[in-house]
């Protein structure tokens, strides 16, 4: 074999070597070095500890068999907290048919006013006054997503300012949406 045709195997030889070995080696600085996001999905945070309605000290029968976003209201009910209620009922409508598998919950630790009364259940919402167990497991208002077997699945903390409300409520969407594509159950 000439040393002209020796170069050119050797070069077509790393050539082949580096298309199979350089994938590897950048997937693998890619994972050590966190390049990429992990695929996070949900929009919310995963409960990761196990926290069930019964742990919470909500055991009525109308509340199994479907989804819940339960929102835990402050201990008083002012105009951001009127507005997170408004951005979880129009995350409410905007599922569409898949409405009847969910219902809403409103935790309220005070009597609301009858205006708010009235408002919640004009929309029908499901009032409950907040039970004493609760305040051991949430620290501050939140918006839980529920499945069917009473599973606290996610948790939405309401934003600040009344700006992030319309983004808020399209992650409430985006969450429930996804979650009800792919459950069998409720």
């Amino acid at each position: 074999m000439s040393e002209v045709s020796q170069k050119k195997s050797r070069r077509s030889m790393i050539m082949v070597l580096g298309a199979f070995i350089l994938p590897i080696v950048l997937a693998k600085l890619a994972l050590t070095q966190n390049w990429l996001d992990y695929g996070v999905t949900n929009k919310g945070t995963l409960v990761e500890n196990e926290l069930t309605l019964k742990k919470l000290g909500l055991e009525q029968s109308s509340l199994q068999k479907s989804w819940l976003v339960i929102y835990s209201l402050p201990q008083h009910c002012d105009a951001h907290c009127e507005q997170t209620l408004l951005s979880v009922n129009n995350s409410y409508i905007a599922l569409g048919r898949e409405m009847p598998r969910v219902k809403r919950v409103a935790l309220s630790p005070n009597p609301l006013s009858v205006q708010q009364a009235e408002q919640l259940s004009e929309n029908s919402w499901t009032i409950i006054p907040t039970p004493s167990l609760v305040s051991q497991f949430l620290s501050q208002p939140q918006v839980l997503v529920v499945d069917p077997l009473g599973n606290v699945v996610l948790s939405h903390t309401p934003p600040k300012n009344d700006d992030a409300q319309a983004m808020f409520g399209k992650e409430i969407l985006a969450d429930m949406k996804k979650l009800l594509k792919y459950s069998r159950v409720g």
